[in-house]
């Protein structure tokens, strides 16, 4: 079995690519974001703020198509790839290469109550706009998920052409992950908890015993389980990771196994990956951490790191 490869992203310098025990560096200088599997084994990424792009599985990396507006993130759903904007639009790639707007989702119900996330720090407001934070899609392709910041999770049982909002957007959510094998089963990190839904996203429950903290920002599947950091705040200075059956519903328990008690800083949207046994995360700090069990044991795989934007293991 060839060894699992983990891509870090990150807002200001690029890719770091550990592969087989090495840690190299691409697009060096530039602002990467929005990491996700092709598919096909390559990687989509945005790249510059503006550019979707494509890594092929020996690293050479092509454009797909540009944008007037900040890309946020993209999911490959079948032969189809979605992107979700800075200013809370989907968009689609057509035939031709070009990202064409699903008129549908600028008309959901609700829209006019979103709101761009904030915190005073120092006097200052600051945080991210109004945008698309994740998208996500079941295994079947049947249900496509978008989260907005701060707007709650919309969903699309047919393709992206009509949406529905679901989860009351003060919920704040972060991150909406379809389980790569059920497809009921979904999982979001926001401001009040750990949200969990076993209709494909179409009702949703929280919980948040065993945390420390009920800010979730990030969540994935490893194994048998979800993981979901949790901290004080998005600026907090320390987070923690957590995990429980997906089929157990319960207390989550903080993970150990070599992983320390507490992370540097939060790990963000994105920032916590799983593929077969491998698990990564990337806090805020710059830390890789690294797990080939589903996430029992850890070890440190890299430090000092940009600020990561998102992790992908392929």
């Amino acid at each position: 079995m060839t060894a699992a490869t983990i891509l870090v992203a990150t807002w200001s310098d690029g890719l770091f690519v550990l592969a087989g025990g090495t840690l190299h560096h691409e697009l060096a200088g530039q602002r990467v974001r929005g990491l996700a599997s092709d598919g096909h084994g390559g990687t989509l990424a945005i790249t510059g703020g503006n550019t979707l792009r494509q890594r092929g599985a020996g690293g050479a990396w092509t454009t797909i198509a540009t944008n007037d507006v900040d890309l946020a993130c993209c999911v490959a759903v079948a032969e189809a790839i979605y992107v979700g904007t800075e200013d809370a639009r989907v968009l689609r790639v057509n035939p031709e290469g070009q990202l064409e707007p699903l008129a549908g989702f600028d008309v959901i119900a609700g829209r006019e109550s979103w709101y761009a996330g904030s915190a005073v720090i120092d006097g200052k407001v600051v945080g991210p706009p109004l945008g698309i934070r994740s998208i996500t899609a079941t295994p079947d392709s049947s249900v496509l998920l978008a989260n907005v910041h701060v707007g709650g999770i919309a969903r699309s049982t047919d393709g992206g052409r009509t949406w529905h909002p679901t989860i009351d957007i003060d919920s704040d959510v972060h991150e909406v992950r379809a389980h790569p094998d059920r497809s009921g089963i979904i999982m979001a990190a926001a401001a009040i908890g750990l949200c969990s839904s076993r209709d494909g996203g179409a009702t949703w429950a929280v919980e948040h015993d065993g945390l420390h903290a009920n800010y979730c920002s990030a969540v994935a599947f490893a194994g048998d389980d979800v993981l979901v950091a949790a901290s004080s705040g998005h600026f907090a200075d320390k987070g923690a990771i957590y995990r429980r059956p997906v089929n157990r519903p319960g207390p989550l328990a903080a993970v150990g196994g070599g992983l320390p008690v507490w992370i540097e800083g939060i790990a963000d949207t994105s920032c916590i990956a799983a593929l077969a046994s491998t698990v990564a995360l990337a806090d805020r700090g710059g830390h890789l951490y690294v797990s080939a069990d589903t996430g029992r044991t850890w070890s440190s795989a890299a430090e000092g790191l940009p600020s990561p934007s998102s992790v992908l293991i392929i």
